[in-house]
């Protein structure tokens, strides 16, 4: 007779180990298994955006063996997915008996008591752990194509997304290492921000675009090469029109997810200086065309060209 008893698992799934097969494995023994598999929202709220998106790894636990049903989970919180399926069990590891997720489980046994559900809490599996397969892929590194990517994901999937300048090697192990814990929370910077401020005061000039592009990227691949989190390009007024197409294709290929430009024209004047110095906006007409070239001249929909409008910095209004 078909066992008709319904079971909710929730997980991550950015890395299927033998802890998650076995989960599941005991869940189908209980009744039909229904998982939840966490979205990059839900996962960015307490940790590290994850390598694979939700579509990529729904389809993984869709087609693992003793998985009945797939839903997407939108928050940590479970309780809204178990007030709408009322499942008989909750299963899930035993780790989650202690640390930030126990208050994550009481929650789930005081929704399942309305109507008679159980939580199982299954032995962890020892020798396996996804925290530390991600510190391995970090140590790995990662593809220019993945890299880009994730910016655009990091957007989608959380209400503020933190950029650390970075200008070396050094800045860019600083902001791919660093984190705090916060009400048993991690929090770390999401992304890096290439600033033709820095770039050019590590130099001894003025930021007036005198370091050209080309010594700019040498000093950037350093960055590139011993961090895995997406790059934000600052690229002044994106010089002329002619070469900015130069530019997109060119960041684009190292893996930059964007590059952030702003409508002046003539010799490029700090912002910081506000109205003390001469700034000089180009025509609405203009940096609109500036824009459409980029945009036209980009391959992937993932790369991004930010807009920064000067005009509160040049002494006008919005």
């Amino acid at each position: 007779m078909e066992n008709s008893k319904k079971v909710y698992v929730g997980m991550s799934a950015d890395m299927i180990h033998p802890g998650h097969l076995n989960i599941i494995r005991e869940a189908a023994k209980l009744g039909c298994v229904t998982v939840g598999v966490l979205t990059d929202a839900a996962i960015a709220s307490y940790k590290r955006l994850p390598y694979l998106d939700y579509n990529q790894r729904s389809e993984i636990v869709r087609s693992l063996k003793g998985v009945d049903n797939v839903v997407p989970q939108e928050t940590l919180d479970y309780v809204p997915n178990l007030e709408r399926l009322k499942p008989d069990f909750v299963v899930h590891g035993d780790d989650w008996m202690q640390g930030v997720q126990s208050n994550v489980r009481n929650r789930v046994i005081e929704s399942l008591k309305q109507w008679g559900g159980k939580v199982v809490d299954i032995a962890y599996t020892k020798g396996f752990s996804s925290s530390a397969e991600n510190e391995r892929l970090k140590e790995i590194g990662t593809t220019p194509e993945i890299r880009q990517k994730r910016l655009r994901r990091l957007i989608n999937a959380k209400k503020i997304v933190r950029i650390l300048e970075s200008h070396n090697g050094l800045t860019g192990l600083i902001a791919e290492n660093v984190s705090v814990i916060v009400n048993g929370v991690k929090h770390e910077f999401d992304g890096m921000w290439s600033s033709s401020l820095t770039d050019s005061t590590s130099k001894g000039k003025p930021d007036i675009e005198a370091v050209d592009l080309t010594t700019r990227l040498h000093d950037l691949n350093d960055t590139l090469e011993c961090t895995t989190k997406p790059v934000i390009f600052d690229g002044d007024t994106g010089g002329k029109i002619e070469h900015f197409v130069f530019t997109v294709r060119t960041l684009e290929r190292l893996g930059i997810s964007a590059v952030i430009i702003e409508d002046k024209v003539g010799l490029k004047q700090n912002s910081l200086f506000g109205t003390d110095a001469v700034q000089i906006q180009d025509t609405i007409e203009g940096f609109c065309n500036k824009i459409r070239t980029g945009k036209n001249a980009q391959v992937s929909d993932d790369f991004m060209i930010i807009a920064r409008i000067e005009s509160l910095i040049a002494g006008k209004s919005i």
